[in-house]
């Protein structure tokens, strides 16, 4: 299994980034690729996980140890692949999803693409007191201010285009999201805080 590899965010799209090694670019799928918008052609270290099937070979990337292995205990669950598993780590902060399974919280759970009442049960009952070590409090928070960005007024309408993309390969549906977007609409932002702000809003 590779560990990590360190290389520059030569591309950021909204469902994976490439990562260049040696001429060579590594295709990988992370829970908000945006986040790395701020990195391209910056040297990153992205720790991966490699995902094999009969049918699929496939590269999955995190910024910490501790989301990837959240990311592995969610696949042990019945019920969640590995779109539904970015799904989770993308959608709310890591502390918060170990802090809903720990304390039995299924409301907050359903909330997540993909996530029905069956599933959050399987989650606490396969994950509960499994994950208390998993997240610090000193690890990256996916809503704090550790990924703002320089923001261009001129790139407003294409940042939210992106970003509404990016709600969608996520999962939610579009209903969902044109709830949230006359919301989004009267702030200048970068696509990555747009999701941001989105995610806050579906999430409540």
């Amino acid at each position: 299994m590779i560990e990590f590899i360190r290389g520059k965010i030569d591309y950021v799209s909204p469902e994976y980034i490439v990562v260049e090694n040696n001429q060579i670019g590594y295709l990988m799928y992370t829970p908000n690729p945006f986040v790395f918008r701020k990195n391209e052609k910056e040297i990153v270290t992205i720790y991966t996980y490699q995902h094999v099937r009969e049918d699929i070979l496939a590269l999955y990337g995190f910024k910490t140890r501790e989301e990837r292995a959240l990311f592995v205990k969610l696949l042990n669950v019945s019920g969640i692949g590995p779109k539904g598993g970015l799904a989770i780590l993308a959608s709310g902060q890591p502390q918060q999803v170990v802090s809903a399974i720990e304390n039995e919280d299924e409301k907050f759970l359903v909330k997540f693409p993909g996530v029905g009442k069956k599933t959050a049960r399987q989650m606490i009952l396969d994950l509960k007191g499994k994950l208390q070590d998993m997240i610090s409090p000193t690890d990256i928070d996916l809503f704090s201010d550790d990924y703002e960005a320089e923001i261009k007024p001129s790139n407003t309408s294409s940042a939210l285009e992106e970003a509404i993309e990016a709600l969608k390969v996520l999962g939610f549906a579009e209903r969902e999201i044109n709830k949230v977007v006359p919301q989004l609409m009267s702030e200048v932002m970068t696509t990555d805080q747009y999701i941001k702000k989105a995610l806050q809003k579906l999430l409540k």
